[in-house]
């Protein structure tokens, strides 16, 4: 004969580590499946053009707005070719021509004679291979 009865059993409650284990393996999933684009140091309005380009996501990017003011990473002006000078030999020592080419991001409104003294400057660098980012029509 049983003198105690067992307490009544309490159902549990549902399992959360499943859906915690979810969560993480979908927010792990994101970061790696991320792009991870580096800001722009200003806002840049392309010239407009016909035609499909694509640019390289790892190419050397030198940015010039309306006024004609440059910029490479967080340098702005001479500093800004300097470190783009840096940046071109680091990268020719990695990989050899293949750092031979820049993509510029030139504001639609920029002068052309601003434009025009910019280029000498580049050659001088040693970059032989030009890309204007445009957008299209």
């Amino acid at each position: 004969m049983r003198l105690f009865t067992d307490p009544p059993r309490r159902s549990l409650p549902e399992p959360l580590l499943p859906m915690i284990n979810v969560v993480f393996l979908l927010l792990i999933f994101f970061l790696l499946a991320a792009t991870l684009a580096q800001p722009t140091p200003f806002e840049v309005t392309p010239p407009e053009a016909a035609g499909e380009g694509k640019t390289d996501p790892g190419a050397l990017v030198l940015f010039a707005n309306s006024e004609g003011e440059i910029a490479y990473g967080e340098a702005r002006g001479d500093a800004a070719l300097a470190a783009l000078g840096a940046a071109a030999r680091n990268a020719r020592a990695e990989c050899g021509a293949c750092a031979d080419g820049l993509t510029l991001r030139a504001d639609g409104q920029l002068p052309g004679d601003a434009l025009a003294r910019l280029m000498p400057q580049l050659a001088e660098l040693g970059f032989t291979d030009l890309k204007l980012v445009v957008r299209g029509k």
